[in-house]
């Protein structure tokens, strides 16, 4: 009755006054009424809200052509441009916004850690608290799912994967040589200090088409935008000392971090299974500069290291052991830029240079290698509405590489240049709240092969509750070789895998879960037909494999006041017949079960946050010469316990404690045989056990900034 009267009463008046009546409902892609929202004419006080059955009704004096404007909260707004005497009994659907936080994500085969994702397993703050990372975030992502433990590699190997099938970027620029050098039974680190970062994204598989030359896993690592102050970092610690410094402008910022590690002193009181002439030294600095232009923002990165040691490591074939020496020195530059264009179309553009050498001394062998990589990059963004958006982007890759190899007077010399153009496109496409698609294509030609090798990709998200979602993605990738074989063999083919991933996420209120089936199958893998890569060898594109497993994720920080905890849980299944393997074997990096837990606890009372974190992986393959079965024999399983401690001195001031593999576990990554059988007609062997058992470290580090709160505690 009321509304009967309303609109006898607006009709009354309209037949009176002149006025003109718009009136309609409002309703959601289903049907289903919205109350609330807000209607009216644009430029004009007239206007309405819809009433609980989304009908709405008002007058106006205007008259002609105008706009009609419909909003509500979470629903895209609506414009309806027509003559005010056709605005009336209108039938109006809104659409959800797809731009909202409860919005559908793309997560297959992707781990976010940033404080400004939409759902982040991780945040910067993680990656260098986990006790067991020592300050690396390649320690840190080895307690993730999908990862294997290779306690005395140091790299990431990822769902099956060799380390090499994983490549690194900066601000989306490519990293050449990501790790420090290293020798056998010695785990290496990531040359970069978490420092200047503040987001990670690190792909499992299944990314997108702008990333290529990476068979398993992209890390993709972001420097700071804008620092919130200027501020000086300073550390002491038993391997060595830190210094990091920040200046701020009104549109421009520096930051360095640099540090040195010697330790000579450590191994003085905690020797090692080596015998060490010359230990550890090394050197690291980073400087990133930034400008914010009118509409965008300018990055310079650069980062050098140099290292060097010396040392004398048991072998079963060796009296005397093995002697090994190194000295290196690397360089990167990556200068990126991001900005927009126009309203609707974005770029970004970027190039990086690495130059790497190493001089490697063993035994009486010199090899001398010089490493000289770039990559430039260009990629264009358009955004035609909230639901559709194509990117796209062209790339160049350059190396060139060379080495010398020198033995009393036989001196040989080898390499390779390489140049790689790559162009992809990618669309994605939002069809509502729940369900979102990403299609890509990628094309690389390879000039060392004079082939291209084309990679579809895509990626489908559906939302099947307010806090769960089901996410698919399938995608060819491509590698070339790595230099060990470039360097003697270019008559090979690119490396292929085909990705296939099932994915579930459930996130609320602090709690996330996440469990990812996947199978990756592999193609044209370089096989060669002596004990290690030579330029004797034969090679081949013959090889073959396939990984497939359950990947397992839970983590909650709300549960239980001051506690923030994790659980990752992996399942591998993978044989693969490359290099020199007789058939397709279950390879001596993968292991079939992995296991972490990682805890923090922050004490009121002690002021200080206790940290520990647990890695179980199950045994390796290795072969025993004295059965007749290739890689048949398994180690014993890995187990390491890791605790650290982070006491606040004062505000700004930390005291920093941490032990690995606190329990003292006797882990064996394999063992080596002897060359010749005893006098039984067996091999001897010996157990290949890490260069020591714990590692102990304390620190002390201060913050002196400008509001006298800040802390290292995300450095440690």
């Amino acid at each position: 009755m009321k509304t009967l009267i309303t609109l006898i009463t607006f009709l009354f008046g309209s037949i009176i006054y002149g006025q003109t009546t718009i009136s309609g409902k409002v309703t959601d892609n289903k049907n289903q009424p919205i109350q609330g929202a807000n209607v009216y004419l644009d430029g004009t006080y007239d206007g309405a809200t819809t009433n609980e059955n989304g009908d709405f009704l008002f007058s106006t004096d205007e008259e002609g052509q105008h706009a009609l404007i419909i909003s509500f909260l979470s629903f895209e707004t609506k414009t309806l441009i027509e003559d005010v005497t056709k605005l009336n009994q209108l039938i109006i659907k809104l659409r959800e916004d797809v731009e909202t936080l409860d919005a559908v994500v793309l997560s297959a085969g992707t781990f976010e850690a940033s404080d400004n994702s939409k759902v982040s397993v991780l945040k910067p703050l993680d990656v260098v608290t986990t006790a067991s990372a020592l300050g690396d975030f390649v320690g840190a992502l080895q307690t993730l799912p999908g990862t294997s433990n290779v306690a005395e590699d140091g790299r990431l190997f990822v769902r099956g994967g060799s380390a090499d099938e994983t490549q690194i970027f900066i601000d989306g620029i490519r990293v050449f040589t990501p790790y420090s050098p290293t020798t056998n039974n010695i785990p290496t680190r990531g040359r970069y200090s978490p420092f200047l970062f503040d987001g990670i994204t690190f792909s499992t598989g299944g990314y997108s088409s702008e990333f290529g030359q990476a068979l398993s896993s992209v890390l993709l690592l972001n420097t700071i935008d804008e620092p919130v102050q200027e501020k000086t970092d300073i550390g002491i610690m038993t391997v060595g000392a830190a210094l990091g410094n920040t200046q701020k402008w009104e549109k421009s910022s520096l930051s360095f971090n640099a540090t040195y590690i010697n330790l000579a002193p450590y191994l003085a009181v905690f020797e090692d299974r080596n015998d060490w002439e010359t230990p550890y030294t090394g050197a690291q600095g980073e400087m990133v500069f930034r400008q914010r232009l009118n509409k965008g923002m300018l990055k310079f990165y650069a980062a050098f290291d140099t290292a060097k040691f010396k040392l004398t490591q048991e072998d079963i074939n060796l009296e005397d052991g093995l002697e090994f020496g190194l000295n290196n020195n690397n360089f990167y530059l990556n200068t990126s830029y991001k900005g927009v264009l126009s309203d609707t179309w974005t770029l970004t553009s970027g190039l990086s240079y690495t130059f790497a050498n190493n001089d490697i001394d063993v035994e009486t062998s010199d090899i001398t290698n010089t490493e000289n990589s770039a990559h430039l990059k260009l990629k264009l963004k358009k955004r035609f509405s909230s639901r559709f958006k194509l990117s796209f982007g062209v790339e160049q890759f350059l190396t060139d590489f060379d080495e010398t190899f020198e033995e009393s007077t036989v001196s040989e010399n080898y390499g390779f240049k390489n140049n790689i153009t790559a162009g992809y496109a990618e669309a994605d496409i939002v069809f509502s709240k729940e369900l979102a698609l990403k299609a890509g294509i990628r094309a690389d030609y390879s000039s060392i092969f004079n082939q291209t090798d084309i990679a579809p990709r895509l990626a489908l998200a559906y939302k099947v509750s307010d806090n769960g979602q089901f996410s698919l993605a399938y995608g060819d990738f491509f590698q070339n070789p790595n230099n060990d074989i470039l360097k003697f063999e270019q008559n090979v083919k690119a490396q292929q895998t085909k990705h296939y991933i099932l994915n579930y996420q459930y996130v609320n209120d602090g709690r996330i879960f996440r469990a990812e089936a996947y199978r990756k199958e592999y193609d044209n893998l370089v096989k060669f037909d002596t004990e290690f890569e030579g330029f004797d060898s034969n090679y081949s594109s013959n090889g073959f494999g396939y990984a497939q497993g359950i990947d397992v994720f839970w983590r909650d920080n709300t549960s239980i006041k001051n506690l923030d905890y994790w659980l990752s849980y992996s399942y591998l299944d993978t044989e693969r017949d490359y290099r020199n393997f007789e058939y397709a074997a279950q390879p001596n990096f993968a292991t079939n079960h992995n296991l972490s837990v990682v805890g923090k606890y922050w004490i009121d009372d002690w002021k200080s946050q206790i940290g520990l974190a647990y890695s179980y992986s199950s045994g390796r393959p290795y072969t025993d010469p004295n059965t007749n079965d290739f890689l048949s024999e398994r180690t014993k399983p890995f187990n390491s316990l890791s605790l650290n401690w982070a006491y606040l001195l004062d505000q700004q001031k930390i005291l920093y404690f941490s032990v690995n593999n606190v329990l003292g576990f006797n882990n064996i990554n394999g063992y080596q045989y002897s060359n010749t059988p005893d006098m039984n007609g067996q091999f001897d062997r010996m157990a290949l056990k890490p260069a020591a058992d714990q590692f102990f470290f304390v620190g002390f580090f201060w913050t002196i900034s400008e509001d006298g709160t800040d802390n290292q505690l995300d450095n440690l």
